[in-house]
């Protein structure tokens, strides 16, 4: 079994690797396959949202979980909006939407309630107060176990950690997106976990990681790096510690701070899946070892959206 995690204050534990089931695409039998693979393999903890494939997404997990519902920390996402005949999603964290939402997601997902509902989001002009209070809500309601949000922006977080009861944040965060570093210890102190979305850098941070690098970014950039740095990069990432694949470095990274409870990279294969297993798997990096790392990569720094 995978080790697991408490989520912030509350009774959910997670295991330390999730499944973010955005890339499970629409092919029925290949999704539920991987999700049911994730199941017997020890993880315990999904991910979906609402505009993951217009809805259909949590339509295959709502089936593929079919019989094991109770097996499952089931997390989903709101506050984006669709509206026949509009060009796009709108953000809509108002209290309607968030209580409309929790219902279709209920249905597509055949449950009567989420363990962590999220919003999807977050500007500092939402109305925060009256997001708080569906959130709340529905957790009254049972409808939900409990809530968080996804954002990286510094002013939500910190109006959502002073003024309501979330137990986590999800952010991207790996060994090439560093920006989530500052809120650690914060995080942490205020009894609120960290999700690490991303941490393998778009497959940059998996053993396929140079051959993405001529291909899927041939001459692009990824965040403060640029093609070249990354050329540079990731060759001493995938020979040190040696004896370690690098998704394992890249999970173990993320880990390495109390504050996060789970990391949940995407698998559109079984294959994927098992490679993450097995790298969940290994053992965690030495101090020596995270500090070394520390030197290798940036320490980047979200700079707009703040007080």
């Amino acid at each position: 079994m995978l080790p697991k995690n408490r989520l912030g204050n509350s009774e959910i534990y997670v295991s330390q690797l999730g499944l973010g089931c955005m890339s499970l695409g629409t092919e029925e039998t290949k999704a539920i396959d991987i999700v049911k693979k994730a199941l017997d393999l020890g993880i315990n903890y999904l991910d979906t949202a609402d505009l993951y494939d217009f809805g259909q997404n949590e339509e295959l997990v709502g089936r593929a979980l079919k019989g094991q519902r109770d097996k499952v920390v089931l997390a989903t996402k709101a506050g984006n909006k669709w509206t026949q005949g509009k060009e796009g999603w709108e953000w809509d964290p108002s209290k309607l939407h968030i209580q409309s939402a929790v219902k279709d997601s209920l249905h597509r997902l055949q449950t009567d309630y989420i363990d962590l509902y999220q919003l999807h989001g977050g500007t500092i002009d939402d109305p925060t107060e009256e997001t708080i209070e569906a959130f709340e809500e529905l957790k009254k309601e049972g409808y939900i176990r409990e809530y968080g949000i996804s954002s990286i922006r510094p002013n939500v977080i910190k109006r959502f950690v002073e003024n309501s009861s979330i137990v986590s944040v999800m952010m991207q965060y790996s060994l090439l997106d560093t920006r989530p570093e500052e809120w650690l210890d914060y995080l942490h102190e205020n009894k609120i976990s960290v999700i690490a979305r991303g941490p393998l850098a778009k497959g940059l941070l998996s053993e396929k990681g140079l051959e993405k690098l001529q291909t899927k970014f041939k001459g692009k950039d990824f965040l403060d790096y640029s093609h070249e740095e990354l050329e540079n990069l990731l060759p001493k990432l995938l020979n040190f510690p040696s004896d370690k694949p690098l998704q394992a470095t890249a999970f173990h990274y993320c880990l390495a701070h109390p504050a996060v409870a789970a990391v949940i990279p995407g698998a559109s294969s079984i294959e994927q899946l098992e490679a993450n297993v097995h790298a969940l798997n290994e053992q965690t990096l030495s101090e020596n070892e995270y500090a070394t790392i520390k030197e290798l990569v940036k320490q980047s720094y979200y700079d707009s959206h703040r007080d």
